[in-house]
């Protein structure tokens, strides 16, 4: 028994290690590290938003510090640790109010598939609504009087489990569509990330993630449809032959994340973290994100300051940098815990946009 469980030590010590090395080579010997720039060159760029208060409130470095519901749209492996309210299961739904009517929409649930809770199973929408818009022609340039909507849609599910009391795995299959008018564009795409907690520097955590590996995006609907005359020099033939308008197929944006979570301060009461995520996509440029979290902890209540600055790397591409915001989580003697995260993400153009949370525990 002792051989065993030695040699299966043995080998989890060095699938860690491979992983750790397949991580930095991902990110650092990427090819678009070097290559032209590819920014603006992707279908569904929603996928890529963030989701949620808290990881906008870090600046999205939040890969290796989600748990719960939530990580479902960060690191489906991290859906396995223990969650904000110590318990099993998990809901989450976000309201992002954005600019210009726009409005993202985000839930999820996650529950247990084993006795001893280490196997949990997810499920995640996220929804992003344009609202409605006039529609306007050549000859009706006031507006015909009427309307169009549009909204690109997510919905995943994710498993995932601890192999080891400090090494997590996980992975989401998901649906992606975009719609426009009557136009439409749907694909799948997967989610693969792991979590690994250390004993270094208070209890360091280490993760990676790899979003949005999948197929790629073609527009189709009836407004691509028309009736043509292949020979109009030709008299007598079918004038009105159907046809379609064949559409660019666009690939998603594939993104690959490196996630570092360190305790400065870690005591009964009190828990200062830093947090840095680096960040490779196929339509941008490598990027940094870092964020700070400072927490007080006790058995009833938990409150959260965050603060976050995202896109080190990019400047003036981006309209915004700073983010802020805060959490607070009451845990109740039924078992039940509840938890509301808030955030702001000012713009320097767009104006300011307002992100609130709600968490349920069970």
């Amino acid at each position: 028994m002792m051989v065993v469980t030695s040699k299966f030590s043995k080998t989890m010590r060095r699938t860690k290690r491979i992983l750790l090395i397949l991580t930095l080579v991902g990110l650092f010997a990427s090819p678009s590290v070097f290559a032209q720039s590819r920014v603006g060159t992707s279908a569904a760029p929603f996928l890529t938003m963030g989701v949620g208060a808290k990881a906008l409130a870090l600046g999205h470095a939040n890969t290796v510090n989600s748990s719960g519901a939530e990580a479902l749209f960060w690191n489906p492996a991290a859906i396995s640790l223990e969650n904000e309210g110590g318990t099993r299961s998990s809901g989450f739904i976000t309201v992002n109010q954005l600019f210009v009517d726009v409005s993202a929409y985000a839930s999820g649930l996650v529950i247990p598939v084993s006795e001893s809770g280490n196997q949990r199973f997810g499920i995640g929408i996220n929804y992003v609504d344009y609202g409605r818009m006039d529609v306007y022609t050549v000859e009706l340039q006031e507006g015909t009087g009427a309307t169009f909507g549009a909204h690109d849609l997510s919905i995943g599910l994710s498993y995932a489990q601890n192999l080891t009391e400090s090494f997590y795995f996980g992975g989401t299959a998901k649906v992606v569509q975009q719609k426009i008018y009557d136009m439409h564009a749907e694909t799948f795409a997967f989610d693969f990330g792991f979590v690994l907690q250390t004993e270094y520097l208070n209890g360091m955590r280490i993760g990676a993630a790899i979003s949005n590996f999948g197929g790629n995006m073609q527009m189709s609907g009836i407004n691509s449809e028309y009736q043509i005359d292949i020979d109009p020099s030709s008299d007598g033939n079918n004038v009105n032959i159907p046809s379609r308008l064949y559409m660019d197929k666009w690939a998603l944006p594939l993104s690959f994340k490196f996630g570092l979570a360190i305790p400065a301060i870690k005591k009964d009461n009190l828990q200062w973290l830093l947090l840095a995520d680096a960040q490779q996509t196929n339509d941008n440029d490598l990027n940094i994100d870092s964020g700070t979290e400072l927490s007080y902890l006790s058995k009833t209540v938990r409150f959260h300051a965050r603060a976050g600055y995202k896109d080190i790397f990019l400047g003036d591409q981006v309209d915004s940098h700073l983010s802020y915001g805060a959490g607070f989580t009451l845990r109740t003697s039924t078992g039940i815990a509840i938890g509301v995260d808030f955030a702001q993400v000012p713009f320097n153009y767009l104006g300011q946009t307002t992100i609130v949370d709600l968490k349920l525990y069970f």
